[in-house]
């Protein structure tokens, strides 16, 4: 595993696994919402996004946490690995609940200067909403995605809850 790409419902835990492989493996991390998301919540052209994801993946060796279909194509064909965070939506819910909350009252940044907020948090932008909307689609397209032929050199790493994560990443650190 040197170039690894993990994908699952936002929530899921994609960020906090990726800087834990980067630690374990001393490899770069890299956030596609920082490459995606300028300050004000404003979005990228889908050019520069994708110019910026070609540049961050040019080394031999790197983690990117994400799952932009924009990019996808372009990150899946250069992986070896994608580990996919597939847990109920209970945990999912559960995670980004405390998470908004917290990330809201603490005024924790998300990614280049972008705040969550009560307002955002209660709006058609909800993060909570996106949650509802795409767990299904993600839980039913991957699967079908991951079986396509340009995709046969990839590792799969099918995660189905947070222990089941835990307990691969323990025994990735003893390797």
């Amino acid at each position: 595993m040197q170039r690894i790409s993990i994908i699952g419902t936002s929530g899921s835990g994609k960020t906090t696994l990726a800087r834990q492989i980067s630690q374990n493996l001393a490899i770069p991390h890299i956030e596609l919402d920082y490459l995606y998301w300028e300050p004000n919540w404003v979005e990228v052209p889908n050019n520069i996004f994708q110019q910026r994801v070609e540049q961050s993946l040019t080394s031999d060796s790197w983690i990117v946490d994400g799952n932009y279909s924009k990019v996808r194509d372009y990150v899946w064909k250069k992986a070896d690995t994608v580990v996919w965070l597939d847990y109920s939506l209970p945990v999912i819910l559960n995670r980004v609940l405390r998470r908004t909350y917290e990330r809201v009252t603490k005024q924790q940044e998300v990614c280049n200067g972008n705040l969550e907020t009560w307002k955002k948090t209660l709006s058609r932008d909800s993060i909570i909403l996106w949650v509802f909307q795409t767990y299904k689609r993600r839980r039913k397209e991957y699967p079908i995605l991951l079986q396509q032929p340009e995709y046969a050199h990839l590792q799969i790493i099918h995660l189905r809850s947070p222990q089941a994560t835990q307990d691969w990443l323990l025994h990735q650190s003893k390797l």
